[in-house]
């Protein structure tokens, strides 16, 4: 028993009272299992159960836009890995970049159908601030992945698009730090850098949509619990 309070001190990798680990632990699981329930509250991740308004179209949208991106970085490792060129010379290698530039199109596609609607449903509200412009920064990286990958795509249309973007860059100062015309340039943002980008900033707005639930219409009250 606690000599100034009367109550008993918890012990080091004791439980609070609200059932979460207490920080003191020394354990990396359990230091990690902290962090996580104090991120997203314990139900939050994966609900069973979701406020009425949900059922609405506009809701999907979010949700193609997560499954897409996943077809597009899954095609996209495939392409990497048969090489530059690869689906110019194999027909597995041509149907593979199908499916990464049909996914490319619809992962765009659904995101501005997301964007507006959660525009037009003023998604900032509610201590949302946060979660509306790291999906704006989301777009802003995916659209910088999307011309890199035009750039890369070792054809005449690459050449065509990086002479004419070479021209545009240049015009507003930036030419000196991106050179349209290098493909080892382009091809390095476009798998590496822009897609972590990218990534990160999507499990960063995930997190907080999970954290703080979906935006309900104006008109609709804010769930209690």
């Amino acid at each position: 028993m606690s000599a100034v309070e009367g109550t008993a001190t918890p012990a080091p990798g004791a439980t609070t009272p609200e059932g979460s680990p207490s920080p003191t632990r020394t354990s990396w699981t359990a230091w990690a299992r902290y962090r996580i329930t104090h991120t997203v509250p314990q139900g939050q991740w994966l609900p069973d159960r979701q406020p009425a308004y949900v059922a609405s179209w506009i809701y999907v949208f979010g949700m193609a836009t997560l499954v897409s991106l996943v077809i597009v970085i899954g095609s996209g490792v495939v392409l990497a890995l048969g090489g530059s060129e690869w689906w110019h010379t194999s027909s597995v290698g041509h149907y593979v970049n199908s499916v990464h530039l049909w996914s490319v199109e619809i992962f765009f596609a659904v995101m501005a159908i997301h964007l507006w609607g959660k525009f037009w449903m003023a998604a900032w509200r509610g201590g949302r601030s946060l979660t509306w412009t790291t999906g704006m920064i989301a777009l802003l990286a995916a659209v910088g992945t999307g011309f890199t990958g035009y750039l890369s795509q070792t054809n005449f249309d690459a050449q065509w698009i990086g002479a004419q973007a070479k021209d545009g860059l240049n015009s507003v100062g930036l030419g000196a730090w991106f050179n349209a015309l290098n493909p080892a340039t382009a091809l390095t943002l476009h798998i590496i850098v822009l897609p972590l980008a990218v990534g990160a900033i999507v499990i960063m707005h995930v997190i907080l949509v999970r954290r703080h639930g979906v935006v309900p219409p104006i008109d609709a009250e804010e769930p209690t619990s």
